[in-house]
């Protein structure tokens, strides 16, 4: 048995579920870090409790859409729930993705309740040498 020590606590809660549930027209946001490291764009979303079928990834154009669903756990006929303070619910995120990521070849993770997306910079946008033509009169730039 757990032993409640806020009063508060449990009304702040009731309060926090009823202004802002996840719902699919309406999903509560969820924690991200985005970072480049070498070649690739990684986007790392907060995710536990989560199954990974739960978990929706779209890219339409440059927009990606993250949408994933916290659901009850199954609970058994002679369990009776004590404390309930783990939000349950759908959770989305949605980000633009720059022109020069390549969007075809999105690597997607999920581990320890974190999914990660690692996102290609594409070789169009990727620093590249400009050769000088041989004439030496004539320097003009090749791209």
């Amino acid at each position: 048995m757990l032993m409640r020590t806020d009063p508060f606590r449990e009304l702040d809660r009731i309060t926090d579920q009823l202004l802002r549930p996840g719902t699919w027209s309406r999903p509560s946001a969820m924690p991200m870090d985005a970072y480049r490291e070498g070649d690739e764009y990684v986007v790392a979303f907060d995710l536990p409790g989560v199954s990974p079928d739960a978990i929706d990834i779209d890219v339409e154009r440059n927009m990606l859409t993250v949408k994933a669903e916290r659901r009850p756990a199954v609970n058994a006929d002679n369990v009776q729930m004590e404390l309930s303070e783990r939000p349950l619910g759908v959770f989305s995120r949605q980000i633009v993705l720059a022109d020069a990521l390549d969007t075809e070849r999105i690597d997607a993770d999920y581990d320890a309740g974190v999914l990660t997306l690692r996102i290609p910079i594409a070789e169009r946008a990727k620093p590249r040498k400009i050769a000088i033509g041989g004439d030496s009169r004539r320097k003009q730039i090749k791209g």
